[in-house]
């Protein structure tokens, strides 16, 4: 088998950027009523989605105390909980979503760097 050429490994990798870029986000978030931790969730998780995913994502907001019987079906055990159905892997995060970048590496994005930040140092 003849090896690829360098052009052709970047055509394949700017075609796998372009594909993940289009990828739509399906995001449910479950949360318990009107509480500070739900309002902290939903204010927080609305401003990363429309700060790295404007216009490619859904995101839908379960209150389990109106909806108990969505939450026992995804076995929520905790709330607030974001589950991030699509694009595969399913993964479900924790917590009021104040660690964005624990959030943005769960949903497979990249934190935008800081340019005042070098090697993880504030100058």
């Amino acid at each position: 088998m003849k090896p690829e050429s360098i052009k052709e490994q970047s055509r394949k990798w700017e075609e796998a950027l372009t594909k993940a870029a289009d990828e739509k986000y399906c995001l449910r978030l479950y949360v318990t009523g009107s509480t500070p931790k739900s309002i902290r969730a939903i204010t927080n998780i609305k401003q990363i989605c429309e700060e790295h995913l404007k216009g490619r994502y859904t995101l839908e907001i379960i209150d389990i105390y109106q909806q108990p019987v969505l939450a026992k079906g995804e076995q929520i055990i905790a709330a607030p909980t974001l589950i991030k159905r699509l694009p595969l892997p399913l993964r479900k995060f924790i917590g009021d979503m104040t660690n964005s970048d624990r959030i943005l590496l769960g949903l497979d994005l990249r934190p935008v760097k800081n340019s005042k930040e070098v090697n993880g140092k504030n100058k």
